[in-house]
């Protein structure tokens, strides 16, 4: 039994992303464990969408083998309930996975699991986070963490990216990937990869230039040159790199380049491809070329951080 354990004004995705992933994986195999949510006061618990989800005793979920705890804003009144704390404990004393998204990681904090342990959270937590719990050992940009039996994970929709970290744990790569699929997402993200896009810090405030950014992350393969993008944005190169380096805080190549050290690092960190193959999808086209590129942005080259993304 999967229990999924949720508190007044939880984060509705935090508990039914999860849920989704693992309600699929018994669908593909039948001996995979039911899902089911508790709470310390069982009933209808009502998110902070206003959306209520019926919820059993935590009485009842003695079978329970993977523990995963929601977060939201009511998470500081989950932390100051005895009961849910015990319980937790408890969970994490039998031996059984322990697991939190976003804000839940508080819960675990609380209950005195994380202490001395790797963990993550939402990145506007983390100052908070810090302050409050200093023996832990936060890592503010990761998508989920995983130390022993405890796992930690980023915001909201990282929870799903956790869930299908556990079922390929538990069922292998091929039915996590199958369920991704039914999911209908792009890629399983792994572990190591970053909170923050560099799409998003490209954009500007009024967008001008949102739309061409997104255009060339899914045109990485192209020879993306300024002369094309000028062109496509409907502006002469020279009055098209004054103004991009203006409202992006960079050059168009440097954009280019951060874009493609992204998409790169996802398929090195979360895919078996080939160097050369990676090297190829994302325009580097030399591996060579590809690897000085991320020694400059993460001090380490591809093959590395492929490694560290594995021992999450």
């Amino acid at each position: 039994m999967i229990g999924i354990l949720i508190f007044p004004d939880f984060q509705l995705l935090d508990a039914s992303g999860p849920a989704s992933v693992f309600e699929i994986a018994r669908r593909l195999v039948p001996t995979a464990p039911n899902v089911q949510m508790i709470a310390a006061q069982p009933g209808p618990v009502r998110s902070s969408c206003g959306v209520e989800v019926v919820a059993s005793s935590l009485k009842s979920a003695k079978a329970i083998t993977t523990l995963v705890v929601a977060g939201g804003l009511g998470v500081e009144a989950a932390i100051d309930c005895r009961t849910t704390l015990a319980f937790v404990r408890r969970h994490a004393t039998r031996g059984g996975r322990v697991a939190s998204v976003c804000s839940g990681a508080y819960v675990l904090a609380a209950a005195g699991l994380l202490d001395g342990r790797k963990a993550t959270t939402h990145w506007c937590r983390t100052q908070d986070f810090v302050s409050r719990y200093p023996k832990v050992r936060l890592d503010p940009d990761r998508i989920f963490l995983r130390d022993g039996n405890v796992w930690t994970s980023a915001g909201i929709t990282a929870g799903i990216d956790l869930a299908l970290a556990i079922a390929a744990e538990e069922h292998g790569d091929a039915v996590a990937k199958d369920i991704a699929c039914q999911l209908v997402l792009y890629h399983r993200r792994s572990g190591g990869q970053s909170q923050f896009s560099s799409l998003l810090e490209l954009k500007t405030p009024n967008g001008r230039f949102g739309t061409l950014l997104t255009w060339v992350r899914e045109h990485l393969d192209k020879p993306l040159t300024v002369d094309m993008l000028a062109d496509r944005a409907g502006l002469s190169p020279r009055h098209f790199a004054r103004i991009f380096t203006a409202e992006t805080g960079t050059t168009p190549s440097k954009a280019i380049e951060r874009l493609r050290l992204e998409v790169a690092r996802e398929h090195v960190q979360s895919s078996s491809d080939p160097i050369e193959r990676v090297a190829e999808v994302t325009g580097f086209r030399d591996p060579e070329r590809m690897r000085r590129a991320f020694v400059r942005a993460f001090g380490q080259a591809p093959q590395s951080l492929r490694r560290a993304a594995r021992t999450i």
